[in-house]
């Protein structure tokens, strides 16, 4: 049980993850065309990074923080000698951190009327492509998609074991 439990707790941070990246690519197309944000200047384009933490902890662990339990079998049902599952990790986990994506220049629009514009009459807009964004959203969705299938899996066989 232990592997299937391990297969669904990285499926989890493959969904947050590539949930992330859509977050992300949903606010890069809403800003493809804002020439002045808060912070001022044109909006820049973010990224999602992915990397790996230091210190993984178990779905157990998190079910500790949250003050639950998962239902066991009563002692007696287990074999003599009843060694206990070990349901402690060792795996690592990934963080999915924000940036902004310096690399891009901005792009130079002629629109005299725009109250951003300069004395030659160019506004500097978000350098973002529509047809790049929407690859990555396309990737995301499908990521996101075969890590539900995964999670699926995980517990069609966890059922299946416990049926034998």
């Amino acid at each position: 049980m232990g592997g299937i439990l391990n297969a669904i707790e990285i499926s989890s941070q493959g969904l947050s993850v590539q949930r992330s990246k859509m977050n992300v690519v949903a606010r890069n197309l809403a800003n493809a065309e804002t020439a002045e944000t808060a912070e001022g200047g044109p909006y820049r384009r973010r990224r999602v990074y992915v990397a790996e933490q230091e210190s993984g902890d178990s779905f157990s662990g998190h079910l500790r923080r949250a003050g639950r339990q998962l239902a066991q079998t009563h002692p007696s049902h287990r074999p003599a000698g009843g060694s206990r599952m070990r349901t402690q990790s060792e795996l690592r986990t990934v963080e999915a951190k924000e940036a902004i994506d310096t690399d891009r220049e901005f792009r130079l629009v002629h629109d005299p009327s725009h109250p951003n514009a300069d004395e030659n009459g160019y506004v500097r807009m978000p350098d973002i492509n529509v047809i790049d964004e929407m690859v990555d959203m396309m990737a995301a969705s499908r990521g996101y998609e075969a890590n539900t299938v995964a999670i699926s899996a995980a517990k069609k066989m966890a059922d299946d074991a416990l049926e034998i």
